[in-house]
């Protein structure tokens, strides 16, 4: 089969209709968005499926809480009017209620049955192309298609390889994408010899999109047209980047394994074990897949160097990713710094504290009691930071103490502008870094 014969091409028998209404779970993802223009371009009236924050809900959204929708009657109001259903939830670690068993099953296997309760004519499931055996994502996730698909209802299962786009990362695309980017020579984890057919999440979207509108069933695989190797994908991303250099730093796979062990027992990380696993297991498609996707939806998902050139990168693109490891190295720093000014609050001797508010106002604040107190504040919000609790607001807090001390010292210590070791003067910059980090805390 040539080529030509792959381009992508729309094909109106797989438009809807204006008056259809697509539901789509988990529309805050980062996939959603893509799947979301797509079915708008093919004329689909789109509700968000998201959970009950307790706000009253926008008219484009329905509740959608697949960790505590357990039971097909739970979803009935939800589905009123809908046509179709695109489920692109999912989680890649489990956390308190939300688990593999809950986000991928049973929520998802109840609102397939309330789906038949209700007459929806059609079920999107966007799966993930791997083997049960790397991990409980990937099993979880297949047990339902298996699940759904043995049920009465107009089903399709999509599951593709590596998902990313040029107009933006999440997770564990950010982190390859990072790695490319790195100055001098991009960093490989192991040797970069394993395939994979990344697919571009706009080519995903078109496909779910026609599926939603279309008669096809069963499980497709998804990906680009011919695998690559992982060195291949991150040498295309770098070029795409317009970073020169195509040298390689390759970290031992049993370096990286160590590190993603650690991450998955702390829960934090873009890559986990199962993800760490689908990589080295090869992440591919059937020989037949990208023919049979043609075929039955008269689209071809286009290969990494031709989505690439289709958006052009901008100096923006490399901010991102080069940003992705300064992000947490300037968080830690802010942490390190808040840390020792609370050691140094604590430990500098009552004496050193009185002599130095000697002759200024601050003599009558009580110096001592109010140094102590300010480290335990920069305890309080360095621990906060660290551990990741409401980290803009940490960082925001950080930011107002930092104001308040340098108009307050500045006012009744002038001198302290003038110290040689910085005193005053380093909050020149602390307080632009603390800014930088509050906007670099908004990331997936």
């Amino acid at each position: 089969m040539d080529d030509t014969a792959l381009a992508p091409r729309n094909d109106a028998r797989t438009d809807s209709p204006a008056a259809r209404t697509a539901l789509v779970i988990g529309a805050n993802g980062f996939l959603a968005g893509y799947l979301i223009a797509a079915l708008q371009r093919h004329g689909w009236r789109i509700l968000r499926g998201v959970r009950d924050s307790g706000r009253e809900l926008r008219a484009d959204q329905r509740v959608a809480d697949l960790a505590r929708m357990t039971a097909p009657r739970d979803w009935h109001d939800t589905l009123r009017g809908v046509n179709a259903v695109i489920n692109v939830a999912g989680i890649l670690r489990e956390s308190g209620e939300q688990t593999f068993q809950t986000i991928h099953i049973d929520g998802p296997l109840a609102l397939a049955q309330a789906c038949l309760d209700t007459g929806v004519q059609r079920f999107v499931q966007i799966s993930a192309l791997g083997e049960p055996a790397d991990g409980g994502f990937i099993a979880s996730k297949h047990r339902f298609d298996d699940a759904l698909l043995a049920l009465p209802l107009r089903a399709v299962v999509l599951r593709p390889s590596v998902v990313y786009a040029a107009s933006g990362s999440y997770g564990g695309t950010s982190l390859l994408r990072a790695l490319a980017a790195f100055p001098g020579r991009h960093l490989l984890p192991g040797d970069g010899r394993w395939p994979l057919q990344p697919v571009a999440a706009e080519d995903l979207g078109e496909i779910a999109a026609r599926a939603a509108g279309g008669d096809q069933s069963g499980i497709y695989q998804i990906g680009s047209p011919r695998p690559m190797s992982l060195r291949e994908y991150q040498l295309a991303w770098r070029r795409w980047l317009r970073i020169d250099g195509s040298g390689a730093v390759a970290f031992p796979e049993s370096l990286v394994s160590l590190q993603v062990a650690i991450s998955e027992r702390l829960g934090r990380g873009p890559v986990g074990e199962t993800m760490w696993r689908m990589l080295r297991r090869g992440n591919v498609t059937a020989p037949e897949a990208h023919a049979r996707l043609q075929a039955d939806f008269g689209y071809a998902t286009r290969d990494l160097t031709a989505a690439l050139a289709a958006t052009p990168s901008q100096v923006q693109d490399r901010w991102q990713a080069q940003l992705y490891f300064l992000a947490p190295t300037l968080r830690l720093a802010i942490v390190a710094l808040w840390l020792i000014s609370a050691v140094a609050g604590w430990l500098t001797p009552a004496a050193t504290i009185e002599t130095m508010a000697a002759h200024s106002p601050m003599a009558s604040l009580q110096p001592v009691l109010l140094a102590r107190a300010t480290a335990g504040l920069d305890a309080a919000l360095a621990l906060g930071l660290l551990f990741g609790w409401r980290v803009r607001w940490m960082l925001g807090l950080m930011g107002i103490s930092v104001l308040a001390y340098t108009l307050a010292f500045g006012v009744l210590l002038p001198a302290q502008w003038l110290d040689p070791l910085g005193g005053l003067a380093k909050n020149l910059v602390v307080l632009p870094a603390l800014a930088v980090a509050w906007v670099l805390a908004d990331r997936r």
